[in-house]
């Protein structure tokens, strides 16, 4: 069960849309945008408030690869696997990721919630392979040790804002 703020948080990215079927992809963007994830109750509820099925609206959401029902931490790192930064050596940069991180294949997201790590087909910048991104932010021609850093650097921002 969600707390409340989630719901008035929902109503808020509501008003700024219409409320009909059309609207329901800008309205889940957004909520993931402030969640970093479409909390499956909140998409029932947004189906509601706009007056569609919530079927409609499950269908929509999981036919996009970019929606995601589960949380995500708060630094989400995709390691591009696409043919150029395979060649270049990314399986070994995403294993020692995974590895800083204590993650394995199946648990993607670090228990106290601080990074999420996802595999990529493409990020669409070969020409500067291996690529990773963090939170959309490109970090070209990584590797293994630049991505321990990486994290390193992460971590301390994180413990700066508490």
């Amino acid at each position: 069960m969600l707390d409340q703020s989630y719901y008035d948080k929902a109503d808020e990215i509501i008003a700024c849309h219409t409320r009909e079927e059309h609207s329901l992809i800008p309205i889940i963007q957004d909520i993931q945008t402030a969640f970093r994830y479409l909390p499956p109750e909140l998409l029932t509820y947004v189906a509601k408030e706009i007056g569609i099925t919530e079927a409609k609206a499950f269908s929509v959401a999981s036919f996009y690869e970019n929606f995601s029902f589960e949380p995500k931490g708060k630094y989400v790192i995709k390691v591009c696997d696409g043919t150029a930064c395979h060649v270049r050596k990314s399986v070994p940069i995403l294993e020692r990721i995974l590895s800083e991180l204590g993650l394995s294949g199946e648990q993607r997201t670090t228990p106290d919630m601080l990074f999420t790590v996802e595999t990529v087909s493409c990020l669409g910048a070969c020409g500067l392979a291996p690529v990773v991104t963090v939170n959309d932010e490109v970090h070209p021609s990584m590797t293994p040790a630049a991505a321990t850093e990486l994290l390193k650097k992460l971590r301390e921002e994180a413990a700066n804002e508490n």
